[in-house]
This record gives C-alpha cells, structure tokens and sequence, in this order.
C-alpha cells in the first residue's frame, strides 16, 4: 500500500540551482489552480473525509495550505529585511482543530492561496544574487537560506494537494 502521508514521497532537499528556482516557481505559480481542481465539485461530507486513518479531513488540509502559505510568505519576506530573523513556529496541528478549518468554507483559504502564491512568486522573481542568500533561523530547522524555501514550499502545496487528489481516486470521486 502507498503511503498515504507522503502521496508524492517525503522532501528530499536537492542543491540549488538556477533550474531548482525555476521549477520550483512554475509549480508555485501553478498550485492555487492545482488545488482548486482538487477539490471541485466536492461535496461537504467528501471534504469532510480525511485523505487517511487519523489525518486530516480534505477541508482542512485546504485551510492548512492557506496557513502554511501565509507563514513562509511572511518568513521569507522577514528574511529579506532583518538579519537573519529567528522564525516562530505554529501549531499546525491545533490549527487544523480551530472551527474555521474544520468547517469554513474553503473559498476563503483557496483565495488566499491564490493571492499568496502570486506575490510570493513575483517577489521571488525580483531576487538579487544577496536577497537569495539571506538566511532565516528556523528553531526546528536551523538555518535556511532564502534561496531553499521555493523548494521547500512547491513540494509542500503539491504534497498536500496529491493528499486530497490521492484521496479522490482511492474513493473513485470523480
């Protein structure tokens, strides 16, 4: 059996490279559309489903891309304007239990998915050779240079929505 968890597999870092940054920025540019097929045409019990035993329901992993988003977006924006910022971590976990991602409507999250990746990518694309070099310090991660969070962030979206795409085929949701 798949692990359902890891639809596409866990992270793997690679070297960055010119070709890393521009796939990585197609993929974010392409995830809010991504994520909006994923979900369409849903029901609220099908969005009420978790994509495994003990996961997440499909809602909520919709509002925890919205969240994840906001938070690198910001990270990322700290650090291109403070040396190297000490990030604050957030309890995704208790997140996904607060009322608004375990019932609010998903037009919401999809619209601040969709306005994120646009200025995250287009801020990405005004990088200087400095801006990608600038650091964070992340205290579960440690350091992290600005120019590995496209990666990062482009597996991430395509993670979560091969969760709820994985889920609609094993249920033959079409």
């Amino acid at each position: 059996m798949a692990d359902l968890r890891y639809p596409i597999g866990p992270f793997v870092p690679a070297p960055v490279t010119a070709d890393l940054l521009r796939r990585s920025l197609v993929e974010m540019a392409a995830q809010p559309g991504e994520l909006r097929r994923a979900v369409e045409g849903l029901s609220a019990a099908q969005l009420d489903t978790p994509y495994r035993p003990d996961g997440w329901t499909a809602r909520q992993v919709v509002h925890h891309i919205a969240d994840a988003h906001m938070n690198w977006y910001i990270r990322t924006r700290l650090a291109l304007t403070e040396p190297e910022p000490t990030i604050k971590p957030y309890a995704e976990a208790l997140w996904a239990e607060l009322s608004d991602a375990r019932t609010g409507p998903l037009e919401p999250s999809l619209a601040i998915v969709d306005g994120v990746c646009t200025r995250w990518v287009a801020l990405f694309e005004s990088l200087t050779d400095a801006d990608w070099r600038k650091t964070i310090q992340h205290p579960e991660r440690g350091v992290m240079r600005v120019d590995e969070l496209p990666a990062l962030n482009a597996w991430h979206g395509k993670h979560h929505t091969a969760q709820v795409t994985a889920l609609r085929q094993r249920m033959g949701w079409r």
